[in-house]
């Protein structure tokens, strides 16, 4: 009879039995790490390796705070400045370029130092300097104050360039029509809006010199359409990565304007509002560039407590981009 009882005891109550929604969840294909972000987390990786700890870097290496603490607790040291390296340290710069005169700040002061630029960054720089010795005045279009575009103006004296974010801004320039122009673009910008301000220079000026091919990357270009593709068919969107990353900022903005009702853009699981999704039966999830998978997959765990989901990947692109490594000697 006790026996009984006590099996009777641990059968859960109908009543105490919580079902689970159902969640059927869309992963945008690509998304998550580029093979720029990869070569300068891996640069780091090999700077220490071959040094030793600590590894300076200037700047977050990525727009990431989780790869920044993981690579902190390898033994990378952080700083903003080189004035905070000690002399004969081993620095890496980050991979949004640097301005000319902190390349020469670090010979000056015999660093080792290593430049992790992105690729696809240094190409611009390569072109807005030839377009400076051309005589043409470079539009940077671009977000004030990013390391990028202090990267990018910083290949080019003072005044030679002007970066600009609206369409408004290109209209109020005080610039002749005639003048020489060539236009430049923030790898991380937004595909639709670098178009609006691209049509509005070549409108307003009628020498404009472009870019061979579009410098905003491959992998904004293919993570802003993935998640485009999916963001109108889902009832929410949940965008990984840094508050502080402009691709991860792009991707919040793109599911909006293609009318995804809900939009949620957290670093992690911790910042999920479950609130967002109670009336959810469909979601988008897409990561930023410089956002490792590991952050995507402890949402989806989070999801998984709430709701029965179910997992598709909605493959767009298949990438193949690999950058060769940072030589580290």
């Amino acid at each position: 009879m006790d026996q009984h009882h006590q099996s009777l005891a641990v059968q859960p109550r109908v009543e105490d039995i919580v079902v689970r929604p159902k969640l059927r969840v869309l992963l945008a294909a690509p998304r998550g790490f580029c093979a720029g972000v990869r070569r300068a987390i891996d640069g780091v990786e090999a700077a220490l390796e071959r040094y030793g700890a600590p590894v300076y870097v200037r700047r977050p290496i990525v727009h990431n705070l989780a790869v920044v603490r993981a690579l902190e607790a390898k033994g990378a040291i952080f700083v903003e400045e080189l004035e905070e390296v000690p002399d004969g340290s081993v620095v890496i710069m980050s991979a949004h370029g640097i301005p000319r005169h902190v390349a020469a700040e670090a010979d000056g002061r015999a660093l080792t130092w290593f430049d992790a630029v992105c690729p696809l960054v240094a190409k611009v720089h390569r072109e807005v300097a030839r377009h400076h010795g051309e005589g043409r005045h470079v539009i940077l279009i671009g977000h004030r104050g990013h390391p990028e575009i202090a990267g990018t103006l910083g290949q080019l004296p003072a005044g030679a360039a002007t970066v600009v974010s609206s369409a408004a801004e290109v209209a109020a320039l005080d610039f002749a029509a005639d003048r020489p122009i060539a236009y430049a673009v923030q790898t991380t910008y937004s595909v639709d809006e670098a178009a609006g301000i691209i049509a509005a220079v070549t409108a307003r000026f009628g020498d404009v010199a472009a870019p061979p091919r579009s410098d905003i990357c491959y992998a904004t270009t293919n993570r802003q359409a993935a998640l485009r593709a999916i963001a109108a068919e889902v009832d929410a969107v949940i965008v990984a990565g840094a508050h502080f990353s402009s691709n991860a900022c792009r991707l919040a903005e793109v599911a909006r304007a293609a009318g995804c009702p809900s939009v949620q853009f957290v670093a992690g699981p911790a910042e999920l509002d479950f609130t967002m999704l109670r009336e959810s039966r469909s979601l988008g999830v897409s990561a930023a560039a410089s956002t490792p998978e590991a952050s995507v997959s402890d949402i989806l765990a989070a999801l998984a407590v709430h709701f029965d989901l179910e997992i598709d990947e909605a493959a767009q692109i298949s990438e193949q981009t690999v950058f060769k490594p940072l030589r580290i000697a």
